[in-house]
């Protein structure tokens, strides 16, 4: 069995960030850090040291698209996390997977697994 993949939450909301932790708890990820600011997920995100993401489009008002840029340069993957139509993504990442709030645990589990290609 390989090492668990690690993740990080992207997440303002700590209701969710907390739901998202049990998630990938029950699903067998090892949860990398919750980053609930545009900073503090930048910050994080030019760190590293962890497998994959899954960020919140919107993070107190700001849009995450700056983590999602240094992401990308990092070559980390990542899912959009949505909570509706409102989180129109910027033209250089629309073809990113997104995954629609209110989550449910399967939705999580195909979201990673496709882009962690498992």
């Amino acid at each position: 069995m390989s090492a668990a993949k690690s993740i990080l939450i992207v997440e303002d909301e700590a209701m969710i960030g907390m739901m998202l932790e049990d998630y990938l708890d029950a699903l067998g990820y090892r949860l990398h850090a919750v980053a609930a600011s545009v900073d503090e997920a930048c910050a994080h995100a030019r760190e590293g040291g962890f497998d994959a993401a899954l960020l919140d489009c919107n993070l107190q008002g700001e849009k995450s698209w700056p983590v999602a840029d240094i992401l990308v340069q990092k070559g980390v993957p990542f899912v959009f996390a949505t909570g509706g139509m409102a989180d129109d993504l910027p033209s250089h990442h629309a073809d990113r997977p997104t995954l629609a709030k209110p989550f449910t645990i399967g939705a999580v589990e195909r979201a990673l697994g496709k882009i962690l290609g498992e």
